[in-house]
């Protein structure tokens, strides 16, 4: 069995056309047919069953693409990790975020980390689509809500997030403790829109605890929702580890009660790809980044 054989079968197997295989591989559509044809006579079993212009795995076919992914995943990595070796201590990655998540936790940590390792080149992607992206490789690792169930992916547990209300230190509830949830159907708020993964997860345990938010004005950035709040144009529901570690002297933080709206974050990668320099190093940044603040949260 050779290795172009190989790379004819795995095309064939993603196209379901020979021809297109062909285009794939940039060879003539005979010359692939001719390789599939001795690989099947060397094996001594058809791959393929052919129907006209159609074609499907045999069994035997699909057990050799099982092993086939298995093989050239092993390849591919075994060339990142030389790449990575000649590149000594370099290289790239590129980080999916949910939408909001740049502002919410990464932008501290990449200035710090650009600082401390320039040698490294970081890309951060805002996506709804993290998982997708990261299974088809147009992202290296992602971070997002979890559970993260798929066998296809490394997931790592980085933290729980809970979150908290922020009040003007003018506001009378800043002399509060604590607010229990159902306190929100009666203040004025000022939130993200409905389609920001924070404000769908607040509109969520409020539904499940019957009552539906109604904003008093809605803003997409981070800075406006702090500058309503800081104004006293309204109260606003965020993380309370990005809350404590603004340490805004002008915004009160109040734990929200009965219950209080979390999440888990995590961060996944695929389990096939070799886990390099450069994406070693910006997982363990990440997490002695988050201890830290989270430390920092308690003490606060």
């Amino acid at each position: 069995m050779e290795l172009k054989q190989l790379q004819y079968f795995m095309a064939i197997c993603e196209e379901l056309h020979f021809t297109k295989a062909a285009e794939k591989m940039g060879v003539s559509a005979p010359n692939v047919s001719q390789q599939i044809r001795r690989l099947e006579e060397e094996l001594g079993v058809l791959l393929f069953d052919r129907a006209g212009k159609t074609i499907v795995l045999t069994e035997a076919g699909a057990i050799l693409r099982e092993h086939g992914a298995a093989m050239f995943g092993h390849l591919q990595q075994a060339s990142d990790a030389i790449a990575d070796l000649k590149k000594m201590q370099g290289g790239s990655l590129s980080i999916g975020v949910l939408p909001g998540d740049a502002d919410l936790l990464f932008n501290a940590l990449l200035l710090d980390f650009h600082q401390t390792y320039p040698a490294i080149s970081l890309s951060l992607l805002e996506t709804m689509k993290v998982t997708e992206q990261v299974l088809d490789r147009s992202i290296d690792v992602g971070v997002t809500i979890g559970p993260v169930s798929d066998e296809r992916l490394t997931s790592i547990p980085l933290f729980h997030e809970e979150f908290a209300l922020a009040v003007s230190r003018d506001d009378p509830l800043a002399a509060e403790s604590l607010i229990p949830l159902n306190k929100l159907r009666s203040l004025k708020m000022v939130m993200f829109p409905p389609e920001h993964q924070c404000r769908k997860l607040i509109d969520r345990f409020c539904m499940d605890n019957g009552f539906a938010l109604q904003p008093h004005m809605v803003t997409t950035t981070l800075s406006s929702l702090l500058q309503m709040v800081q104004s006293g144009v309204g109260a606003c529901v965020l993380p309370r580890l990005l809350l404590d570690n603004l340490n805004r002297q002008d915004i009160k933080v109040i734990p929200l009660r009965n219950p209080t709206p979390s999440q888990d974050i995590c961060l996944i990668y695929r389990s096939d790809r070799y886990v390099g320099y450069a994406m070693r190093t910006f997982i363990k940044k990440l997490r002695s980044y988050i201890e830290t603040a989270i430390q920092q949260s308690k003490s606060s």
